[in-house]
């Protein structure tokens, strides 16, 4: 699949034999409910013939074209949020996110994000490459994921941090506490991550044969034992979308309070309810990188949150 015109039109050749909907969201990164809105809108060819019902059969060779309006890139205006600074210098800024918060304004989220804050607080002064939406944004983590992320606000550091990423040199450790005592109690995942053929809007692992997806490799050991579930640590070697929620449910530990991936244990639901926990036991706990300017080595860590605190505490030790 190429895209001609500047992420515009998206064309390519149809796979599988199914309904129009189906075949083309297994080969462009769009959900079904995207795809058809846009043959409601008369945006989408097969065999450079305008398409005009979702449920069409088409047939595995038909060539596509799906011609997309420009990206809209609101304008995110300045808020002033609290938020928690770990570093700051002219060139970069780290922060400890918390829960609840998005990191960029987007579709349901247009104000009170980080990037909202974090304009109030460097008045203005991140950097641009991310466009006026993310400015500074270099990494993400969810909505309901806690802990560190570094944000640029020069674009040297931008290209520096971003280099970084891409060659998967920094040092990412989350603590989580996942469903279940994982044995042996320590290993690494090594399954390829890209959307899920049943719900586009989720991550999947996929065969290591797929042409779609990314590699993704998550290390994780066992650092307390609880009461049906278990405090973990996770070092990441690539960064992909929902990676260590997604590399976890695969082997059979979801993390506790995932709406998505994750099924709680009966056995912690009353506790979870009492405590309120309505979200992925996930935090970004330590962050560590070269500055990209400097050249000096930075390490930062983060406590995990009270939630997090106090979920630990009410599912005791099973070693006791």
């Amino acid at each position: 699949m190429s895209d001609q015109t500047a992420s515009q039109t998206l064309t390519g050749t149809i796979h599988s034999a199914t309904r129009l909907d189906k075949a083309l969201a297994e080969v462009a990164d769009l959900s079904r409910e995207r795809i058809k809105a846009l043959i409601a809108e008369g945006k989408v060819e097969v065999d450079g013939k305008a398409a005009t019902s979702a449920s069409t059969k088409v047939q595995a060779g038909s060539s596509f074209s799906i011609h997309l309006p420009p990206p809209s890139d609101p304008q995110a205006c300045p808020q002033d949020i609290p938020i928690v600074v770990a570093y700051e210098d002219d060139h970069l800024i780290v922060v400890d996110k918390p829960a609840g918060m998005v990191v960029h304004p987007a579709a349901g989220n247009p104000d009170g994000t980080l990037v909202n804050a974090l304009l109030h607080h460097c008045q203005g002064q991140l950097s641009g490459i991310g466009g006026v939406a993310r400015p500074g944004i270099v990494h993400r983590i969810d909505k309901d994921t806690s802990g560190l992320l570094v944000v640029a606000k020069s674009n040297a550091a931008h290209e520096g941090l971003a280099k970084q990423f891409a060659d998967h040199s920094l040092e990412r450790a989350y603590l989580a506490v996942c469903g279940g005592h994982p044995s042996p109690a320590s290993g690494t995942v090594n399954a390829r991550l890209g959307r899920s053929d049943r719900d586009r809007k989720k991550m999947a692992v996929l065969p290591d044969d797929s042409k779609r997806g990314k590699h993704a490799i998550t290390h994780f050991r066992t650092l307390e034992r609880l009461d049906h579930c278990s405090l973990i640590e996770c070092r990441l070697e690539t960064g992909r979308t929902h990676q260590v929620r997604v590399h976890l449910a695969s082997i059979g530990h979801a993390l506790i309070g995932d709406p998505v991936y994750g099924r709680t244990p009966a056995a912690l639901r009353p506790v979870i309810k009492a405590l309120g926990f309505e979200r992925q036991a996930l935090h970004a706990a330590r962050l560590g990188f070269i500055h990209p300017v400097t050249g000096n080595a930075l390490s930062f860590s983060s406590d995990l949150p009270a939630d997090m605190r106090e979920l630990i505490d009410q599912t005791g030790h099973s070693n006791r």
